[in-house]
């Protein structure tokens, strides 16, 4: 069991940066890929970001390719989301996730666990 909470989100102004963190409780963080996903009103979850067990690989998507960057702290059972030039699109529930699985890091289903999600309010 993994339980994971998310921080940092709030409201800046476009162009502006944010990073979040998602602090991990319970056994093997290191051994599960860790994802960012968002939700913004309306619309389904989308995978943004994911990191492999020991860091060694990341995976984004296209939308925030070049201006978000994943990355872990193994140990302290921490992952990161750096999100730069930030755009008011990106205004969204943001959530991490763990999953045990050997791919398809985009999937929101082959994710076994999730926060609670942050919000990040992006102005124009």
């Amino acid at each position: 069991q993994v339980q994971l909470v998310e921080s940092g989100g709030g409201m800046v102004q476009a162009g502006g940066s944010l990073r979040l963190s998602c602090a991990a409780s319970g056994r093997r963080f290191s051994s599960y890929v860790m994802g960012w996903f968002r939700q913004a009103p309306g619309k389904e979850r989308e995978f943004l970001a994911a990191i492999t067990w020991n860091g060694g690989s990341t995976y984004y998507a296209d939308s925030v390719k070049g201006r978000f960057t994943i990355s872990r702290e193994n140990a302290k059972n921490t992952v990161y989301l750096q999100m730069d030039s930030l755009k008011p699109e990106d205004t969204a529930v943001y959530y991490c996730a763990a999953s045990a699985s050997r791919g398809g890091w985009d999937m929101k289903a082959l994710y076994d666990y999730w926060g609670q999600g942050t919000q990040v309010t992006v102005s124009s």
